[in-house]
């Protein structure tokens, strides 16, 4: 019975993304032989965020309530929607502190080769959210990925056909880098999209 349990604890934590076997069982040794009660609370967290977070009814990020705090928020510019691929991207935004208009979370990106689609974004209702009469501009926030890159070129198309302002996050040299150390590609992006 023990072998079962643990191997399917193996299992369950290889789930994570980027944690392989080795890790996983890391993992589960650790839990098990050094911080039991460790355990019992992160199995009690999970099954208590699995019961209780939702998706936001207006922005499709987690909460536990209809609307997120950032929705709900009367301090946010309305007129501004930065559209994002995860929740987590969404958080990296805030933390930056320079955007407080609302956002929309598209929970993944088009990926052809795993048959992501338009559909399964949420771009249906992103498109609706966008023409509520209030929002002025939306910001395409996806990554610089080739599915980010395909995902923003899309939703601008669709976007822009619906009479939106839609602009794209710059791209280009980091702070603190030295020319010498940056890749090619973003050197030649920085030089097109200079100001």
């Amino acid at each position: 019975m023990a072998e079962g349990a643990l191997d399917s604890l193996v299992a369950a934590l290889r789930r994570l993304p980027g944690v392989g076997v080795k890790s996983a069982q890391r993992m589960a040794f650790h839990l098990l032989q050094h911080d039991r009660e460790g355990a019992l609370q992160v199995a009690a967290a999970l099954q208590n965020a699995v019961q209780h977070v939702r998706h936001c009814a207006r922005c499709h990020t987690f909460t536990e309530a209809t609307l997120c705090a950032t929705c709900l928020d009367p301090r946010r510019d309305a007129r501004l929607l930065a559209v994002v691929e995860t929740p987590a991207d969404q958080a990296a935004v805030e933390r930056s502190g320079s955007f407080h208009g609302l956002y929309f979370v598209l929970m993944g990106r088009l990926s052809p080769l795993d048959g992501v689609g338009v559909n399964d974004i949420g771009a249906t209702q992103l498109l609706e959210r966008a023409v509520d009469g209030v929002v002025e501009e939306v910001i395409l926030a996806t990554s610089f990925t080739a599915e980010g890159e395909a995902t923003s070129h899309v939703l601008a198309q669709a976007l822009t056909a619906r009479g939106l302002k839609v602009t794209r996050l710059a791209r280009g040299v980091p702070i603190g880098s030295e020319l010498e150390y940056v890749d090619l590609s973003t050197i030649a992006h920085a030089l097109s999209d200079r100001r």
